[in-house]
Formats: C-alpha cells, sequence, structure tokens
C-alpha cells in the first residue's frame, strides 16, 4: 500500500517539477491582482495585456495597467472594486494607470487615462475615502475625481 502511495506521489511530483524548476515550463501570464470585472460588452471590444489583444466577456476580470479598448460598434461596462463604475463608448481607448484599492492599510489610488472616444464614469469608495487620490486624464486635461458622475468625450487620435 505504501509502495503505490509512493509511487503515485513521485508521478505526481515529477511534472510539477519540470514545470516550476525547468527554464520553458513557465506559467503563460502572469495574471497580477484583479481589479475589476467587465459587467457588460457589445461589438469589438478587447483588453491590451502584456501586449496581447484579448477579447472582453462579462466577467472578463481587469488587472492593473490594462488598456481597454473598443471598436466602431463596441462598448464596455467595468465595475471596480471599490465600486467605481465605469463605461466605455465606440472607438474607446482607456488605460488603468494605478489602481490601489487596500481599506485595512488605509492606501487608496485610481487613475485613468482616457487616448481617445468617449466614457462616463461614476465614482466609487476611493474618490469618497481618498478624494485626492482618484484621478481621471485626458491628452489635454487632468481631472480629480471628488465623488461624482461625468461623461467625457476625447477627440481625435
Amino acid at each position: 500500500m505504501k509502495s503505490e502511495i509512493w509511487k503515485a506521489l513521485v508521478v505526481i511530483s515529477i511534472p510539477l517539477f519540470l514545470f516550476w524548476a525547468v527554464p520553458g515550463f513557465t506559467a503563460p501570464v502572469d495574471v497580477g491582482e484583479v481589479i475589476g470585472v467587465i459587467q457588460k460588452t457589445e461589438g469589438r471590444a478587447n483588453v491590451i495585456r502584456q501586449g496581447q489583444a484579448l477579447p472582453l466577456y462579462p466577467g472578463f476580470t481587469v488587472l492593473k495597467n490594462d488598456t481597454l479598448q473598443t471598436g466602431a460598434d463596441g462598448s464596455i461596462s467595468v465595475i471596480f472594486q471599490d465600486e467605481t463604475q465605469l463605461a466605455l463608448g465606440a472607438e474607446s481607448t482607456l488605460l488603468i494607470n494605478e489602481y490601489v484599492f487596500a481599506p485595512k492599510k488605509g492606501k487608496f489610488s485610481i487613475v485613468l487615462k482616457m487616448i481617445r472616444g468617449t466614457a462616463v464614469y461614476l465614482s466609487g469608495l476611493i474618490s469618497k475615502l481618498a478624494p485626492d487620490a482618484a484621478r481621471f486624464e485626458t491628452p489635454s486635461a487632468s481631472v480629480g475625481i471628488r465623488g461624482t458622475k461625468f461623461a467625457v468625450k476625447v477627440e481625435g487620435r
């Protein structure tokens, strides 16, 4: 009986060892910390993550440094961990520059950069708990967010 258990452990352990110890046997992508979830998508909608374009769908997890993009027929709705809500319209590109929501540590920050397109933003807990820690940037302006809802359109690019 003990020898059968030992054999089973060896059979399981060798592939795990190779996966972690041998160069070339690595996880496909470092997933990082989840900061939000896609609630709804329509048309062409992608995230650019580590140089790869991935199609978005409801339930897709959003990470810091992701770039959200929509095509001519696309739209995206995102909800962040702090209950911030963001909707992007057609032909939009938005970079999530910074996101920290650590209430136990008293650390908060959200910085979104709109490259082009349209967005509707409804602030969540970060802008309520730490108003100076929330910012929405465009190529020509930077908006400090103090607990509000707004729409923005960035033309060009």
